[in-house]
């Protein structure tokens, strides 16, 4: 075995009310995939940017080919050879892909930016990770797997040695995902060290060397190649076996709650979708990316106006020209990006939790009931086991599984009778998921009608009452849970033609 690249010896990073990181230590070497896993909270992406200069330690220390190093800066980090790529990419989206690539380190001639030099540099560096486009062209204009490329294509060109990817396939499509994996092992093939973090313990299998996993802020063990298993990487992760993971237990639907006919969105206003939800349900929605389904959603919740049809609850027409409509007809809607459009990251627990129901808790006099909103983040803290030191705590410093609770919390507070969820276990781990398979069973028993997108197949079998098949704007299918496989969902979502099932 080669000697390490880079070692993080018995690191702490302490926060406000919290030790993130706690003793941890790990070892890189060049050449080598590692998987680096834990649940939300764990200290995964405190470690990260420990490395990437983002953060400093508190304690212990940072060596590099065996010396010891201070990375006090994301510049020292890229001096040393450590590119962070983040989940939310960080490109200029008002540039072109060559001035991404050498953003602050442009190569000069005569004191000005040589351009031509820019160019040639980026093909190089593009044909290293297999992406076929113009230096020139606008960064807005490709595909989010084109501009992931890209963010690799820039570390390359800063000399990586480490490159660190948080999520890399979040918001890829299956096809962007495999060009990802041929451009890692291409890179661990000529000598670069991969740190790969995912929750898609699948993608992690296929190509870690070796996984190294957190728990609780600390080193929870390792596993090797050959021990790389789902319930290895599971028991190591959240420190017991789960047995049943998907909590769902189907039971008879209620009433007709949600009526949905010939709503047609904006994005695609000739395809007419007609559906409807019963108390009790929880019905999936699959399709491939681009399909409408977030599209369906932000229409139902009167975000985007409708280009024709009607929706009702309980009978009743609703007019949904607003989300104050859809919230007073008891619909809510967790949003697939919950830090942009599900939270206030700078305002605190409470305050989050309190965000839907201000109407609601209103004095007379327009003055917030306080104790109202107070004795809420209390209910849906112990509730959701969000884990925060108390209900006035920052939400940017929680995990992401605790930030999508309190996405949750905001509007299990109001008692809706939909609940609408877009992608609700994206980029969170798996305890956390569980978490919330267990609360969107609770909420079913108890009569909530659950609609919810997810683009991963094993959450579409193991959750759905019924799911719901979208193809470019239409309903292409809808299949009863007896009749759920992932072969039944693809030949759907590809457009192949089958009669509507019924329920």
């Amino acid at each position: 075995m080669s000697a390490p690249l880079l070692e993080v010896c018995r690191v702490t990073k302490r926060f406000p009310g919290v030790v993130a990181i706690d003793g941890v230590s790990l070892e890189l070497r060049a050449g080598e995939v590692v998987g680096i896993l834990g649940e939300n909270g764990a200290g995964k992406s405190t470690l990260m940017k420990i490395l990437a200069g983002v953060q400093q330690p508190d304690e212990g220390e940072l060596r590099m080919d065996g010396i010891r190093v201070q990375i006090d800066s994301v510049r020292s980090a890229i001096d040393r050879g450590i590119a962070l790529i983040h989940q939310e990419l960080n490109l200029a989206d008002n540039l072109d892909v060559g001035a991404n690539v050498f953003l602050g380190r442009e190569p000069r001639r005569l004191g000005l930016i040589d351009r031509r030099r820019i160019d040639s540099q980026t093909r190089q560096f593009l044909s290293r990770v297999g992406l076929d486009v113009d230096p020139r062209t606008p960064t807005a204009s490709l595909a989010i797997g084109q501009q992931q490329l890209v963010e690799i294509a820039k570390a390359l060109s800063a000399n990586a040695r480490v490159l660190i990817m948080d999520e890399p396939t979040s918001s890829l499509s299956s096809h962007e995902a495999a060009r990802l994996f041929e451009v890692v092992k291409d890179l661990r093939s000529k000598g670069v060290c991969i740190v790969y973090i995912s929750h898609r313990l699948g993608e992690v299998k296929e190509l870690a060397d070796r996984v190294v996993v957190l728990r609780d802020g600390r080193n929870a063990g390792g596993l090797t190649r050959d021990e790389i298993t789902h319930d290895a990487m599971v028991r190591l992760m959240v420190g017991r076996d789960l047995s049943q993971f998907y909590a769902h237990t189907p039971h008879p639907p209620g009433a007709v709650v949600l009526e949905v006919e010939g709503l047609r969105t904006a994005t695609w206003p000739s395809e007419p979708l007609d559906f409807h939800l019963r108390e009790g349900e929880i019905v999936g929605v699959a399709g491939l990316v681009g399909a409408g389904r977030t599209e369906m959603l932000r229409a139902l919740f009167g975000i985007d106006r409708r280009a024709g049809g009607t929706v009702r609850v309980s009978g009743h027409p609703l007019r949904l020209e607003t989300p104050h409509d859809a919230i007073r007809a008891g619909i809510a809607l967790v949003p697939e990006d919950r830090k942009q459009q599900g939270l206030v990251l700078e305002m605190a627990v409470r305050e989050n939790i309190g965000l839907a129901g201000l109407l609601r808790n209103r004095r007379a006099g327009g003055l917030l009931n306080f104790a109202t909103e107070r004795r809420d983040t209390v209910e849906m803290i112990r509730k959701l086991k969000i884990k925060t030191p108390h209900a006035e705590q920052v939400v940017q410093y929680l995990s992401g599984g605790n930030q999508q609770k309190v996405v949750l919390g905001k509007w299990l507070a109001l008692s809706p009778r939909v609940l609408l969820l877009d992608e609700p276990t994206r980029g969170i781990d798996i305890g956390a998921k569980q978490d919330i398979y267990s609360l969107m069973e609770e909420l079913a028993a108890r009569g909530v009608a659950i609609l919810f997108v997810s683009s991963e197949m094993e959450e579409i079998l193991g959750m759905s009452d019924r799911t719901l098949v979208l193809h470019e704007g239409r309903l292409a299918g809808e299949l009863r849970r007896d009749q759920l496989s992932e072969e039944a969902v693809m030949h759907l979502a590809t457009g192949n033609t089958r009669q509507l099932v019924r329920v």
